[in-house]
């Protein structure tokens, strides 16, 4: 996506969007390193306002830093990801800018698989989850373009129930 100026325009505009839709308007914008911190720096950009990414460790050396950047103690801050799927790398980001001090809005992601164990683990967390596509709506438009069969939706869905488990496979 990032190597096409229109998709990258287009991804950062609607998630800019969705938060200020869903969030009003923060005070920082975190990306999730690695790959969501351009996209976020985009949004950022966008949006006219500071940028912090987090990395899933802090430094070995250095300063030992886990949240790039400058944050400020209480800063309302959206967290920006890519891709979420169960969620843990997604929420060590949020609980590492809480610990630096942000005062963590919630997060927005292009895509989430929708997995039962996400969505309870964002639950638990007290992070709001914001998304532009989903599982559900990627299968609806596999199927109307013809890339899925609609017999093969069932298969799919056991797939979202327990991918560790399944072993299906299309024909």
């Amino acid at each position: 996506m990032l190597s096409y100026p229109e998709h990258r325009s287009y991804v950062r505009e609607q998630l800019a969007a969705v938060i200020e839709r869903h969030y009003g308007r923060p005070e920082l914008i975190a990306g999730v390193a690695t790959g969501a911190v351009a996209i976020g720096a985009l949004v950022a950009d966008f949006l006219g306002l500071p940028f912090v990414y987090v990395r899933p460790e802090a430094k070995e050396h250095g300063r030992k830093n886990q949240v790039e950047g400058h944050l400020g103690q209480g800063m309302r801050t959206v967290v920006v990801e890519d891709l979420v799927s169960t969620g843990n790398s997604s929420l060590r980001a949020v609980g590492a800018l809480r610990e630096a001090g942000a005062q963590v809005e919630g997060m927005v992601a292009i895509f989430t698989y929708g997995f039962p164990q996400a969505e309870q683990a964002f639950a638990q967390a007290d992070c709001r989850l914001e998304t532009l596509s989903d599982y559900a709506h990627l299968l609806e438009q596999a199927v109307q373009t013809g890339f899925v069969r609609p017999d093969e939706l069932e298969l799919l869905g056991t797939w979202r129930k327990a991918p560790s488990e399944w072993s299906g496979a299309l024909n």
